[in-house]
């Protein structure tokens, strides 16, 4: 399964790739990168259908932020599901994520054991409707 992971800051590819070093190796998760909300829609159109399961975006970018690339993800894409991540737990934030179709909000320190979680249902629920 492909994932996303989007953020302004270079060294979240070291701190995901770390994390899922397991899941990498053992072929579950394909992790790719992108360093801005235009970067990120550039990759996802690159494949149609997008090969793409789940974006994992941060909120503050420059240039487009997570929100904007949320909502262009959802109007184009539907079927991708997209999780934001700020610094900032503020309910502002989390309310205008989860109102404009996010599946889920981490706030930075990110709790890695809950995204795991998260990415091992996306897993299975994928792995179920495929054996439908």
């Amino acid at each position: 399964m492909k994932f996303l992971v989007v953020d302004d800051e270079k060294d979240v590819e070291m701190l995901f790739r770390q994390k899922f070093r397991k899941e990498v190796r053992n072929g579950s998760v394909e992790l790719v990168f992108a360093f801005s909300g235009q970067e990120a829609l550039n990759l996802l159109d690159s494949s149609n259908p997008p090969d793409v399961v789940y974006v994992f975006s941060d909120i503050n970018m420059p240039g487009m932020s997570g929100l904007e690339l949320l909502s262009l993800v959802k109007k184009s894409h539907p079927d991708i599901k997209v999780s934001m991540i700020s610094a900032y737990g503020d309910k502002e934030n989390y309310e205008r994520a989860i109102n404009s179709g996010a599946k889920e909000f981490f706030t930075k320190p990110i709790d890695f054991n809950s995204l795991k979680e998260e990415i091992t249902s996306i897993i299975k629920s994928s792995s179920e409707q495929n054996s439908l």
